[in-house]
């Protein structure tokens, strides 16, 4: 076994080729280590994209609405701006599912 171990480090070629792939593999630009951050850096920009292009869909369809519907620009100017007509109240109401409760063992006193 001894021998073996012995005749490959004697073997230039062997060393030679251990050492290319120990430096490609770790200490060239083009890494294995540089390539799986690259690839994970671009699965989440891929992520992203898909997100802002459903994200752009929606308010495409949204701006749509609002150049062609009167009665959308009016409803969307309502919850968005909170505008209101003259001598007009407005109220907010806010469904209890989504407000947030704290127990009342965390209220302070």
């Amino acid at each position: 076994m001894k021998q073996i171990f012995v005749k490959l480090i004697q073997n230039k070629y062997f060393v030679l080729s251990t050492i290319f792939v120990v430096w490609m593999a770790f200490f060239d630009e083009n890494s294995l280590l540089t390539h799986r951050s690259l690839d994970k850096e671009i699965s989440e920009l891929e992520q992203n994209k898909t997100y802002f292009e459903d994200k752009i869909k929606e308010e495409t369809k949204e701006i749509d609405k609002i150049k062609h519907d009167k009665k959308f620009i009016e409803k969307y100017a309502r919850e968005k701006y909170l505008m209101q007509k003259q001598n007009e109240d407005v109220f907010i109401v806010v469904e209890e599912d989504s407000l947030m409760v704290t127990p009342k063992s965390n209220v302070k006193k």
